[in-house]
């Protein structure tokens, strides 16, 4: 099926909805409620089976109730987005897990001791029959009736799926095995499954095959249940977003503050901002002057400077002086609100996720079921008897049912999920490793990810004839009065440096250029003004030659430079940045080893972006700078239109739409958490070598997951021809079905020792 774009032509006045999808139980029912939409005069749908959403553009002849219809005669449920208010009244959904969950847990009870006495001939005392047939009964009936539900669905519609070939499978199974306990010789008291292996014609009177109707079950649910609690996380990343911003805020009516939820804002509304708070909703400075925090939304590891006039966004933190902001965009209006509209489009507009087994099962169920049936009519033909018709043709569609494929995904999964949780990296589910194969770029966002995204002081420069820790330790005594992050990373070195830092009188802030202060130095007090080298000129202060050079040099390397004075000359430059990871370059290394091109993408300048790509290894031309969070998903599909396939790695709120676009996100867990929810592999020690890792160990699982289907089916392919010319008595397919399954875990095992 060819896969629609975002910028697939659309038709003319055409609307869109997003409907909410239930009732697919494999990536085939996604397919086939694409199909039905997409036959529609003049519409474009696009179905998700990871988030369950289908997203439609439709022409004005049509209404947002045809579209449910339609899903609704496919054989699956749609339900219409409802309004925001109603959806945050409303009690949280339960967990789609849980009854899975406990679904699991009661047939593994059961089945267990049900496959044990089939296997282990001292557990068969006499009757031990007719207590297998107790406990799998529930098993097979209420256990695997999802199966049975979906199987009936697609039936239908003329459909078949893998529900199709578990459901006929295990009622097979579990049917003969009725058959032979109350009509056959299965029954009797005394009745032992015996460990003959050889090739040989049975009537199938004595055989019940209770252990495979209720083991392959259990398998098959326990890999549903992995499936549907990865899926589960695909929607966290919108919730986390909007529970970035501010929950309360003092707003100014009548001279006076009141406290009131941020979701009572109105257009116009005046409202407080004290540092160390959230900016409640996007406005402008009306008075008062600060640095604020945006580097969840921009990635811009500096602060902003803002003054009168200004714009500041919702969800950015006040980290300096007192702001009086008026309201000019509310709720669904904000860039924040705007942002978690990416991340759903994003999301939603994913390729599609075609599940191996679901791919094979598509041409291997109908098969075996044919294989079946023509079994079935060949014996009759043949004047065999219906005894041994039945026997082979049951036989057939019970060494074909997955047993092994239900281990195949899920034991591979959970040993390359706790390996890499071991290594630090967290893998959601098996969608998520066939992107890996074909990666060819990375895009790499600076802050937090290849840099430490906190300031640090990175280099002191002092005039001729003056001490460097003398400079450090004045600038450092002024700055500790200050609540901006440059000047905390001062205060921070100097302390660490040179000691116990003095005390300062005086202090003051001049807005947006430095600050000044009177240091206590033995018996002497001296007038130090720190800050931008224009204000220190505005003041009086030459700056030395030298001093000049060091600053050119440290605005050339991408840090921001730092004048320190006193006495009517400027003393010292201090150079404070953003540095690099010490991983970071060998990290882009072992990516290159991969056969990927590292790409950094940032909202930082240019200058900065092309120091920081020169220190780990970065050519220039892979850099792109100044983009903001809607850019760098714009970006991403840049690259994806050029033919690439696209992995990126980011840590902030502006690199979650980006990370949902990509066709593999790793998030940094030293990040947001919206970041993390909105990737597909999250890296929990904030290392950046560990994102190769995390490629390598994705890849290392999807080759073992390859190898478990391929054998899984092998098992199957190969004793169906048995099983049509009758020759496969049960302990052989028994025996067959174990020894896959052995053979399955045994292989998946090996990821334990994946370095």
């Amino acid at each position: 099926m060819s896969q629609k774009t975002e910028n697939a032509l659309e038709p003319a006045n055409a609307a869109a909805v997003e409907l909410q999808i239930s009732g697919m139980t494999c990536a085939s029912c996604a397919n086939r409620i694409e199909r039905k939409l997409n036959k529609l005069d003049g519409v474009i749908a696009t179905v998700n089976y990871a988030t369950e959403k289908a997203r439609v553009s439709f022409p004005a002849t049509l209404s947002p109730d045809d579209l449910v219809r339609v899903v609704k005669d496919a054989g699956y449920g749609a339900d219409l987005p409802r309004p925001v208010a109603e959806s945050d009244d409303e009690p949280s959904a339960t967990d789609p897990t849980a009854a899975l969950r406990e679904r699991l847990l009661v047939s593994a009870l059961l089945s267990v001791p049900v496959v044990l006495m089939a296997m282990v001939s001292p557990l068969q005392f006499t009757n031990w029959q007719w207590l297998s047939l107790t406990l799998a009964a529930p098993v097979v009936v209420w256990g695997a009736w999802p199966f049975h539900r979906a199987a009936w669905t697609n039936l239908r519609h003329g459909a078949t799926t893998m529900d199709t070939l578990i459901s006929l499978g295990t009622m097979a199974a579990f049917g003969w095995s009725l058959y032979a306990l109350f009509w056959g010789t299965a029954g009797e008291p005394g009745m032992r499954h015996s460990f003959d292996l050889t090739i040989s014609r049975s009537d199938g009177g004595d055989n019940i095959y209770l252990e495979a109707a209720a083991g392959v079950t259990t398998f098959i649910l326990a890999g549903r249940y992995l499936e549907t609690r990865s899926k589960r996380r695909a929607g966290a990343a919108l919730q986390a977003l909007l529970e970035l911003g501010a929950k309360d805020v003092a707003v100014v009516r009548d001279g006076k503050e009141t406290r009131i939820s941020a979701d009572q804002l109105a257009v116009d509304d005046l409202f407080v901002v004290r540092p160390g708070e959230k900016v409640a909703t996007d406005g402008l400075v009306e008075q008062g002057s600060s640095a604020v925090d945006a580097s969840m939304l921009t990635g811009e590891s500096l602060p902003l400077e803002v003054h009168v006039g200004d714009a500041v966004v919702g969800a950015t933190v006040n980290v300096g002086g007192r702001l009086l902001v008026r309201a000019t965009r509310i709720g669904s209006d904000t860039q924040l609100a705007q942002m978690a509209r990416l991340v759903e489009a994003a999301q939603t507009g994913k390729a599609q996720v075609q599940r191996l087994a679901d791919r094979i099962s598509g041409v291997f169920v109908p098969a075996v079921i044919i294989i079946a049936l023509a079994t079935l009519g060949i014996w009759l033909a043949v004047g065999e008897g219906a005894t041994a018709a039945f026997t082979a043709a049951v036989a057939v569609l019970i060494i074909a049912c997955p047993c092994a494929l239900g281990l195949a995904t899920p034991t591979a999964l959970m040993v390359g999920t706790g390996r890499g949780a071991q290594l630090g990296i967290l893998i959601k589910g098996p969608e998520v490793l066939e992107s890996t194969r074909q990666i060819d770029t990375v895009v790499l966002d600076k802050t937090g990810t290849v840099t430490t995204g906190t300031m640090t002081l990175t280099d002191v420069v002092a005039a001729a004839g003056e001490d460097a820790d003398r400079v450090l330790r004045y600038a450092g005594a002024v700055e500790a009065a200050s609540e901006h992050p440059i000047a905390r990373a001062i205060a921070g070195r100097a302390a660490e440096s040179v000691g116990p830092l003095s005390s300062v009188e005086e202090f003051s802030n001049v807005e947006g250029l430095g600050v000044r202060g009177i240091v206590a130095d033995g018996e002497h007090t001296v007038a130090v003004l720190v800050g931008r080298p224009e204000f220190l000129a505005q003041e009086g202060h030459r700056v030395p030659p030298e001093l000049s050079e060091a600053l050119d040099g440290a605005r050339q390397r991408g840090a921001t430079a730092v004048a320190v004075g006193w006495d009517g000359l400027a003393r010292g430059i201090l150079a404070v940045s953003d540095v690099v990871k010490p991983s970071s370059r060998e990290a882009i290394a072992a990516l290159r080893a991969l056969g990927l091109r590292p790409v950094l993408l940032t909202g930082d300048n240019a200058v900065v972006a092309r120091a920081v790509a020169s220190d780990v290894g970065i050519e220039p031309e892979a850099v792109v700078a100044d983009v903001l969070p809607a850019g760098k998903v714009d970006v991403v599909k840049r690259l994806q239109d050029q033919g690439h396939v696209v992995a990126m790695v980011g840590d902030g709120v502006n690199d979650a739409a980006a990370l949902a676009q990509a066709d593999l996100g790793l998030a940094m867990g030293t990040g947001t958490d919206v970041a993390i929810e909105a990737s597909d592999l999250t890296l929990v020690r904030g290392d950046l070598r560990v994102a190769a890792d995390a490629i390598r160990l994705a890849r290392r699982t999807l080759a073992v997951i390859k190898g478990n289907l391929f054998w899984a089916f092998a098992y199957n392919v190969a004793a169906l021809p048995l099983a049509a010319a009758g020759l496969l008595n049960p302990m052989l397919a028994g025996a067959a079905m174990a020894f896959s399954s052995v053979f399955v875990v045994t292989n998946s095992l090996r990821l334990r020792r994946f370095r």
